[in-house]
Parts: C-alpha cells; sequence; structure tokens
C-alpha cells in the first residue's frame, strides 16, 4: 500500500472519528446500555472460558465498564487493566476496586504506589482475552480508535488467535471502516441490539 493510500485512509478515518465522537457523546442512557453490554460480554462463550480477561476502564463516552468490574472479580478469573505510561499500556492484576484511584486527566487507573508489586505485573502473552474500546467499528470487526496506536502496540504482544471482543453503542458502527494493512480486526463486536460473529482477519 503507497504512502498516498496511508494518507487517504488516515484522512477519512479523521472524518470519521469526528462523526462517531458526536454520536456516542449524544447517545442517551449510556449507563443502561452499557450494563446490557457488558452482560453479553460475559455471556459469551469466549469470555467465559477466558482465566485472564483484560478489560478497558472507560473514559468520558465510552462504553461504561467499570460497573462491571466487582461482578467480574467475583467470578475467580484473573481480572487485568491497562494504564498507560509514555505511550504504551502497562498490565496490572486487578484483586480489589479499592486498588484504583482518579490520575491524570481524571481517568481512573491503578494507584501508583502498587503498580511496581511483582504480583501486580501481567505479562500481555498471558492474557486470554481482550476487552477493547474503540471509536468507531464496522460489521467486519475493522476498529478505529483514538489516532494514538495505544492497543495497536499492545495487541502486538497477545498470543495469536485470541478473542478480540469490543465493545461499543449501535451509533459507533459504520457500514465500512478504511483499513490499512497493520490494522487489526475484532473477533467480535458487540452492542446494545447487535453482536457481530467476525472473523479474526
Amino acid at each position: 500500500m503507497s504512502q498516498a493510500d496511508l494518507d487517504s485512509i488516515r484522512e477519512q478515518k479523521k472524518v470519521l472519528r469526528e462523526q462517531a465522537h458526536e454520536r456516542r457523546n449524544a447517545q442517551q442512557d449510556k449507563d443502561a446500555l452499557s450494563e446490557r453490554i457488558c452482560d453479553k460480554l460475559m455471556d459469551t462463550p469466549e469470555y467465559q472460558a477466558a482465566s485472564t480477561v483484560l478489560w478497558y476502564v472507560d473514559v468520558r463516552s465510552e462504553v461504561r465498564t467499570r460497573q462491571h468490574f466487582p461482578k467480574a472479580l467475583e467470578q475467580g478469573k484473573t481480572i487485568v487493566v491497562p494504564y498507560c505510561v509514555d505511550g504504551f499500556l502497562h498490565l496490572f492484576h486487578l484483586v480489589d476496586m479499592n486498588e484504583l484511584d482518579l490520575g491524570k486527566y481524571r481517568i481512573l487507573e491503578p494507584k501508583v504506589e502498587l503498580r511496581d508489586l511483582p504480583q501486580k505485573r501481567i505479562d500481555p502473552s498471558t492474557i486470554d482475552l481482550v476487552v477493547v474500546p474503540g471509536v468507531g467499528f464496522d460489521r467486519r470487526g475493522a476498529r478505529m480508535g483514538h489516532g494514538f496506536g495505544y492497543y495497536d502496540k499492545l495487541l502486538e504482544h497477545v498470543r495469536p488467535g485470541i478473542p478480540l471482543i469490543a465493545l461499543a453503542f449501535d451509533c459507533q458502527i459504520f457500514n465500512e471502516i478504511p483499513a490499512a494493512p497493520h490494522d487489526v480486526f475484532m473477533t467480535r463486536v458487540l452492542t446494545e441490539s447487535a453482536a457481530y460473529p467476525l472473523p479474526v482477519a
């Protein structure tokens, strides 16, 4: 793919990203819809089969996950959450909601004093399922993030073929998200009204 093609994809994504943010910010009943979407996630065979699950911690208008963490922690799985340092996502073994605190930009993240404890560090290769946030998706599983590449870099280090399940509101689904060769497709996209059974690209 030529540089001109990559530049075109980048510009198309910029336009779609703005549309997706507007739609998601305007979405009503985010708490109730998020509850429904997260319940669907936990009912999937992929989730039930996973021993170690990486959840994202919602920010701003994303599908809200944090309200499901207590339920997830009760199920005996290893629950992992990410935090960002210098543009890279690091992984933290969460066992109690009290281990989280409001950090920079008022984003809920693991307390700084706990991050370097050996028992809290998680290697990405041990993850069995990744719950992936995003700004927009299509029914093939193409994903559009914020454009910083945090999850793209993280997903390079998980085991090939593990489920990547995206959570989104219906308003975040587009007919097509342009994809570059390096883009990672989702295994499944769950919304409040649909579950797209998608092959791993």
